[in-house]
């Protein structure tokens, strides 16, 4: 039995969502989602509460059960209160500064790589060693901020590199001299 498909979904004030087949719009404060779900599942809203439900017990509709709950919750969590991720960025001489609406990250190579803002996130650079993404959409923060960290991983030798904040990089012993 699906534990997080079997949850309600509370639906704050200022979130309205709209179905139109398959198709559920959710919009908000911050902004406007639209996803497309498999027509199996059913999704009721009573009383600002929304449930999904799945019509048989098959893997399939299982599987999809928690998905389509999680994703619909993540489009009202995204409209009201918006997704946030920071990347912190070690090493000697590795920075990011922003130039307009591309960022530029010095990390080590010969050149420096842009990155150019996507629609819908919006990146900020509070200091040369920090960079923050924000958005209402959680695949598309996570998906940049991970490109973004891909640029430069962070090594376990000197711990140089770039990485979520937070993050813990288990470091390696380095050679030893006989």
């Amino acid at each position: 039995m699906s534990r997080v498909g079997l949850k309600q979904l509370q639906i704050p004030e200022g979130v309205e969502i709209n179905m139109n087949g398959d198709e559920i719009t959710v919009k908000g404060p911050k902004g406007e989602l639209t996803r497309t779900f498999h027509p199996d599942m059913t999704i009721n809203i009573e009383d600002n509460i929304l449930t999904v439900a799945r019509p048989s017990d098959n893997k399939e509709h299982r599987s999809l059960h928690g998905t389509t709950r999680s994703l619909i919750g993540n489009m009202v969590e995204g409209v009201s209160k918006g997704f946030e991720k920071s990347l912190e960025i070690q090493g000697v001489g590795y920075r990011a500064q922003k130039q307009g609406e591309k960022i530029i990250i010095n990390a080590g190579y010969s050149h420096p790589v842009e990155v150019e803002q996507r629609e819908g996130i919006e990146i900020e650079v509070p200091s040369n060693a920090k960079l923050t993404i924000r958005g209402i959409d959680k695949e598309l923060v996570g998906a940049v901020a991970a490109n973004i960290r891909a640029i430069r991983p962070p090594e376990p030798y000197k711990g140089k590199g770039i990485r979520y904040e937070g993050e813990h990089v288990r470091r390696k012993e380095g050679k030893t001299a006989k």
